[in-house]
This record gives C-alpha cells, sequence and structure tokens, in this order.
C-alpha cells in the first residue's frame, strides 16, 4: 500500500521533517577531531525529547541507537561507538524523528576538517545526484525516474560505484513504506507519482566498487574494497506544485530553484 496524504497531513510530515533537520543541524554542528558517534548519538536523544518527538530508529529491528553513523568506507547503517573522529574523517548521519505519528527522514554526510579533493568531491556529487532525483519528483512522472535522474548524474561526474542494495522508500505512518526508490535506471517503470505520495531518496555512492558486506553486528555495511563512501538522503512529498523537501530548512526552494524547477517551499 502506497499512502496518499492530504494537504493537512502533509503538515503533519513537515512538522517531522523540521524536527530531523533542526537536531541533524545540532549533530553536525558537534562533528570535530576527538568528538564520537555516541556524543551524536547523545545530542539526538537530548533533542528529540526537548520537542516532544521520539526516535523512529532506536529499537527499529534491534538497532540499539537514534541515529546511525557511518564513518569513512562503512556505507550506512554504522552503530554509534566511542572511536573519535580524527582530521580528515567522513561521517555519514543517518537520522529519523517521528512527531505525532509522523515520520521524517534524512542523511548527511560530513567532512572532519580538511579533507582531499577527491573525497570533497565524493561528497558534492552525492548531494548533487540526490537533488537530481528530487528534481524529477513531479505529479505525473514514474518512480523509475527518480533513480534514472540519480544515476545520470553521477555517472556525469566521475568513476563512482553506485550502491544497489539499499535505496529510497515511502515514508508517512512508518519510517518505511512502498515504494523501493532505487538510485539508478531500472526496466520497470514503478507507480506513477501522484500528489500526497512522500518519499525518502538516498543515494549512496563510493569512490570504489558498488559491493558491500555486512559486519557481525547485522547491521553496519562496509564497502567490500575499503574504499570511502557517501551517503545523502531527503523525505520529499509531490504536490501540484512540485516537489517539497519536508527534511529541508526551506522545503528545497534554494536548490530546487536554481535549477529551475517548481516547488511550493516558497509559499508555505
Amino acid at each position: 500500500m502506497i499512502e496518499i496524504k492530504t494537504p493537512a497531513e502533509l503538515d503533519g510530515m513537515r512538522a517531522a521533517g523540521l524536527v530531523v533537520a533542526e537536531i541533524h543541524e545540532a549533530m553536525r554542528a558537534a562533528i570535530v577531531p576527538g568528538a564520537t558517534p555516541l556524543d551524536l548519538d547523545a545530542i539526538a536523544r537530548r533533542e528529540l525529547a526537548a520537542r516532544g518527538a521520539t526516535s523512529n530508529f532506536l529499537g527499529y529491528h534491534g538497532f540499539p541507537a537514534t541515529v546511525c553513523v557511518s564513518v569513512n568506507d562503512v556505507v550506512v547503517h554504522g552503530i554509534p561507538d566511542a572511536l573519535p573522529f580524527r582530521e580528515g574523517d567522513i561521517v555519514s548521519l543517518d537520522f529519523g524523528a517521528v512527531l505525532d505519528g509522523w515520520h521524517g527522514d534524512a542523511a548527511v554526510t560530513v567532512a572532519v576538517g580538511e579533507v582531499p579533493e577527491q573525497v570533497a568531491k565524493l561528497i558534492a556529487d552525492c548531494e548533487d545526484a540526490l537533488w537530481a532525483g528530487i528534481a524529477a519528483m513531479r505529479a505525473g512522472r514514474r518512480v523509475r525516474d527518480i533513480g534514472t535522474a540519480v544515476e545520470k548524474c553521477i555517472v556525469s561526474r566521475g568513476e563512482y560505484g553506485i550502491v544497489e542494495e539499499y535505496g529510497g522508500h515511502g515514508i508517512g505512518t512508518a519510517m518505511h513504506q512502498d515504494p523501493h526508490v532505487m538510485n539508478y535506471r531500472t526496466r520497470q517503470r514503478g507507480p506513477k507519482l501522484v500528489p500526497g505520495m512522500c518519499l525518502a531518496v538516498e543515494p549512496m555512492i563510493t569512490l570504489g566498487g558498488p559491493e558491500t558486506h555486512v559486519l557481525d553486528d547485522d547491521w553496519t555495511v562496509k564497502t567490500d574494497d575499503g574504499s570511502w563512501a557517501a551517503h545523502v538522503e531527503h523525505s520529499i512529498a509531490i504536490t501540484p506544485d512540485g516537489p517539497w523537501v519536508l527534511t529541508a530548512r526551506d522545503g528545497g526552494a534554494a536548490r530546487l530553484s536554481a535549477m529551475g524547477v517548481d516547488t511550493p517551499a516558497t509559499v508555505r
């Protein structure tokens, strides 16, 4: 089942998305040499409580924390630990929240201090691919169009591995819903995008091959070749006026307007 939200329900989704955006900002500010993934988890717990929200990660299939913290060659689902960040690391934060029954979910990859140009480009290109996918989210198009746009952007930027085992998803009264949103072109067109549909789009790319494996903790996903990875994500609503990025402070207005894409964010 694909949930189609009413305008009032989309406002609830937006409120949850803003909680996610605000807590992401608090965690990003704390990513400095010497800080630890457990420090970020503590920030997330504190900020969730301050906003009357709960975590949709904590306890999900047994996940033990409120945020996934994935460092360097960890692609996704890293469990927070006490190992300090070092200058030159990259850290991916995947975090979500529930407010009044509505879910928000977003991810970002952050450099710890200065990183090599190739690594900075990896992060920037992954972000650009996310926004290319978002720009394709217009009523009347298909889910496949999102993955096609993501892949096209990635391939145009360089020799990256596109991780295929993990992707985006529907979101609403649960964190993971239909449909699955792939980060590459497929033969299946997928469902039509209609107003009221909410999707999380989340490309993951590596500096090497796309192959990954899961560690013995049954969560942590690493690249097979040890190459570093970037992971970014937003939750987006399809509206008659264009995509509304629920987990971006400005609703996606700045990035989408610069791409020539109509969005309702400027009037909300």
